[in-house]
């Protein structure tokens, strides 16, 4: 656990990726080692579903599930939330990947992403939006550290086109 005010380290790039295994809003249990040798992995860390940015985020890589495919990807949305809330998200959004819930942070926590925030002069703990590329042999590709989420679907599958 990091104290507030404290920031998490990022994995290592060409290092394994962190290993997890959470419920995504099916109840289904998904692993990131179910992946393994068969796809590359796109997690990407949202801070809350159903608000506009993470909305926006969504609903680009919803749009863009058949080029993922293609590339041999797959997409996984973490966010804090509850299953019932990524139930709404999904069905309100009609979202075509898993979306996985980390409400204890364990996962965020392991990926550096979960620290302190400042949002309209209040400051809390919560997730910083990232995102992570894992390649089909487990490792850890890429980290972006800065999203743009009107550009992330493409900014991601540009970067996958790239290097993997």
């Amino acid at each position: 656990m990091v104290a507030k005010g404290e920031s998490m380290s990022l994995p290592k790039i060409g290092n394994m990726a962190p290993k997890f295994v959470l419920e995504n809003q099916r109840g289904e249990k998904v692993a990131l080692k179910d992946f393994k040798g068969e796809k590359n992995v796109v997690i990407y860390f949202y801070p809350k579903a159903s608000t506009p940015g993470c909305t926006v985020q969504a609903c680009g890589l919803r749009d863009s599930k058949r080029k993922y495919s293609s590339n041999r990807t797959v997409v996984l949305g973490l966010s804090p939330d509850a299953l019932p809330k990524l139930v709404k998200f999904e069905e309100k959004q009609k979202l075509n990947f898993d979306l996985l819930s980390d409400t204890e942070h364990k996962v965020a926590d392991q990926y550096g992403v979960w620290g302190l925030k400042k949002f309209m002069g209040r400051e809390y703990m919560g997730i910083n939006r990232m995102t992570f590329i894992v390649g089909k042999d487990g490792k850890l590709k890429h980290i972006m550290e800065k999203v743009n989420t009107k550009t992330h679907h493409e900014d991601v599958l540009a970067w996958i086109k790239e290097n993997l």
